[in-house]
């Protein structure tokens, strides 16, 4: 907590400092930044952790491997959370990547025994050409796809990453299989040079406020339809989303409305992530609530079974983002301001009410 709580009072330091203003959140964010430095971890920045599996740096991020008795985790150069996870008993994650296990079910392809029956071997169902098929821009070490291959064996699943060096990871650390190919590239430029369809398409590759704009447009979503089957779902993980009109959520939110006929997303619980699902089917819905039951597995079917409710049909509120414009890096950073705001302000309070010793008597 001290160490999360540290980044961001920083940043609020940093940012009243640079405003000039608010005398009272310079003070607040100086007493809690020295809280944390004095009873933080003093040889390790930020959420950087010891007792390590690997840490080092590939050309595109500084890579951090942590495992513990219950998970093997990833973290790259991020403010918050981590990027990729393995549990080693197995299961749900408690994270983004089970709310996003609801696409196969919109796209019809859970619980379905003859599928089962075919699919034999992973293997056998990654050489079959005509078997359901699932890519996934953004692979990281490939927890999405491995949580895939455990409920739904029968989907053809492969993976795009940008970053060489966690696909190593993937394979080391991660138990990615190796019946799961895995091609570095860009995502949008790996769309382009392909000309096959798939089931189900997951956009990955936003990490908190660093999204690729070439990855946001309407062009690329227009991309992502084209290489849709019909009935096909596009996922999207969207991290730290906006709440305010006119937002970063709100931009992607619209221009994949612009895209596709239907739209839908739900807020993970307990975290800044909320999963978008679109189709061109006006059917996902029902297929969806049809095909819950089917699910074989009672930890998943029980799980989709609880997030039925908290489905929000999308409306469009007018934005979107073109190749010609798409300032993701300025709309990111309202985010980030944000929430400076929602921490500084729970400690502005008590410095109002009970001035400096409540503040430091608050922890």
């Amino acid at each position: 907590f001290l160490m999360c709580s540290g980044i961001l009072l920083a940043l609020g330091l940093v940012y009243f400092i640079y405003e000039k203003k608010n005398t009272v959140g310079c003070i607040v964010a100086t007493v809690l930044f020295l809280i944390c430095v004095i009873f933080g971890r003093g040889d390790r920045f930020a959420f950087w952790e010891n007792n390590l599996a690997y840490e080092g740096e590939s050309v595109y991020n500084y890579l951090q491997v942590q495992e513990g008795d219950r998970a093997v985790v990833l973290s790259t150069n991020v403010l918050f959370g981590v990027q990729s996870i393995h549990m080693k008993q197995g299961g749900l994650t408690g994270l983004y990547y089970d709310y996003a296990l609801a696409a196969p079910v919109m796209a019809g392809l859970a619980g379905d025994p003859e599928m089962a029956a075919a699919a034999g071997t992973a293997e056998s169902v990654s050489s079959s050409s005509d078997s359901p098929s699932m890519l996934i821009l953004g692979m990281g070490t490939g927890t999405y796809a491995s949580l895939c291959q455990r409920y739904f064996p029968w989907i053809r699943t492969e993976g795009v990453e940008i970053d060489e060096k966690i696909t190593e990871l993937a394979r080391e650390f991660f138990y990615l299989s190796d019946d799961i190919p895995v091609t570095t590239y860009d995502g949008r430029a790996y769309l382009a040079a392909d000309d096959r369809k798939y089931d189900i398409i997951m956009s990955d590759a936003y990490r908190d406020i660093t999204i690729p704009f070439q990855m946001s447009s309407i062009e690329f979503f227009e991309l992502v339809k084209s290489h849709l089957k019909p009935g096909g779902v596009l996922i999207m993980n969207m991290n730290m989303y906006s709440r305010e009109e006119g937002g970063i959520t709100d931009y992607l939110e619209d221009t994949v409305g612009r895209v596709f006929g239907t739209v839908v997303t739900v807020d993970v619980a307990g975290s800044t992530n909320r999963e978008l699902f679109a189709s061109d089917d006006p059917e996902m819905l029902r297929r969806f609530a049809e095909g819950v039951p089917n699910v074989k597995d009672e930890q998943l079917r029980t799980f989709l079974v609880s997030i039925q409710d908290d489905l929000q049909e999308h409306s469009d509120r007018g934005y979107v983002f073109t190749d010609d414009k798409a300032p993701v890096e300025l709309l990111g950073m309202r985010v980030i301001d944000e929430l400076i705001r929602d921490e500084m302000g729970y400690y502005k309070d008590i410095y109002e009410e009970e001035g400096l010793s409540g503040l430091i008597d608050s922890f």
